[in-house]
């Protein structure tokens, strides 16, 4: 796959004001980046015995779990971790709630487990009583994160959680926690790219009316002719992937579990995402500026949703898909990782966070 390769800076393009810039500070992150590269390391604890269904990355990397197994195995290909944890800035809790929920049926046995798990390693090890685990982290895309984790009390209180669901209501905490993109890869067909004359369908959604905003989008728009949103029962083929390639705004709606790969679908396909939900943060909220490539919305928003994309399908939708193709790599996962990728992206916000106790 090939992204395009945008100029780090530019003002025109055909003529009309771009935006110059799709982080908040390029210059504060280039050098940030540069310096976790250096310094940034990491001491991953134990996964545990072979029988144990801790971490042991899955053999498969698929369908909307697979940034959590892509974070396991790209760290331990990666530079990050350390042997000594009186070297580490933070210490890495090998816990997958996928892995777990293979194993076990019941959200009492994914507790108990975890419980004894981490307990285990509070017992073994002195790192984590030094704050309370506040300078330890676990990466979880499963929608029983939550769940699993309230047998240890101070594990999602004071731990940094890199979610996929990151919903306000469901005991995120912005400063310390963050979103991860969850993602569907390896995607079926190749990264969008300059392709703004074949996109004539003005909006796009497909998939199951699992939430009220969503029920809401397909009982409102669903007979409009310039607007394509259907409800899916069935998994969609590759015609529906097809589609992405020929819309100008992919809605992306809060779901039963508030984000879904949808977004990050959109981004590498090159359909402007509109983010249609409230009470959430979206991947990489400290480092990217998601208003100059995509279309923030509160789910109130519905009602006018139309009026809304007919209103910005002109020169800002050009500005927004400009500026889209050079975030698309930031939403990509590679093994082994590669530079500015997915889980480098990750790592950026781990480091942002290494100093919240210290």
């Amino acid at each position: 796959m090939t992204i395009p390769i945008l100029p780090s800076d530019f003002s025109t393009w055909n003529g009309e004001e771009i935006f110059e810039d799709v982080y908040h500070s390029e210059d504060v992150f280039r050098r940030n980046y540069d310096e976790m590269e250096r310094k940034f390391k990491i001491y991953a604890y134990e996964d545990g015995d072979d029988e144990d269904p801790y971490d042991d990355t899955p053999r498969s990397i698929h369908w909307k779990y697979a940034s959590e197994s892509f974070f396991f195995k790209n760290i331990r290909e990666s530079s990050f971790l350390t042997d000594d944890p009186h070297h580490a800035h933070l210490f890495f809790i090998p816990l997958s709630c996928y892995k777990i929920r293979q194993k076990v049926s019941s959200h009492k046995q994914m507790e108990l487990i975890v419980k004894n798990y981490v307990e285990g390693l509070i017992l073994k090890y002195p790192y984590w009583n030094r704050t309370l685990g506040s300078d330890h982290f676990f990466v979880s895309c499963h929608d029983f994160d939550l769940v699993a984790t309230q047998g240890v009390h101070t594990l999602a209180k004071n731990s940094i959680r890199a979610v996929c669901s990151s919903s306000y209501r469901d005991e995120f905490i912005p400063h310390k926690d963050f979103a991860v993109p969850q993602t569907n890869q390896p995607f079926a067909q190749s990264a969008g790219g300059y392709d703004i004359q074949k996109r004539t369908i003005l909006g796009y959604w497909e998939g199951k009316c699992n939430s009220d905003i969503r029920k809401k989008l397909v009982n409102i728009w669903r007979e409009d002719e310039e607007l394509d949103f259907q409800n899916q029962t069935t998994v969609p083929g590759l015609s529906a992937i097809y589609k992405f390639y020929r819309a100008k705004f992919c809605i992306c709606p809060a779901g039963l579990h508030h984000t879904s790969a949808r977004i990050t679908k959109a981004i590498h396909y090159g359909c402007v995402p509109v983010i249609l939900g409230d009470h959430f943060d979206l991947p990489f909220v400290d480092i990217l500026e998601w208003r100059k490539f995509a279309l923030l919305l509160k789910e109130a928003d519905v009602y006018t949703l139309k009026d809304i994309l007919k209103a910005k399908a002109g020169a800002e939708y050009r500005m927004l898909h400009k500026n889209l193709l050079k975030v698309q790599r930031h939403f990509e996962w590679n093994t082994p990782p590669i530079k500015l990728d997915a889980f480098h992206m990750v790592m950026y916000d781990l480091w942002l966070r290494r100093n919240v106790v210290k």
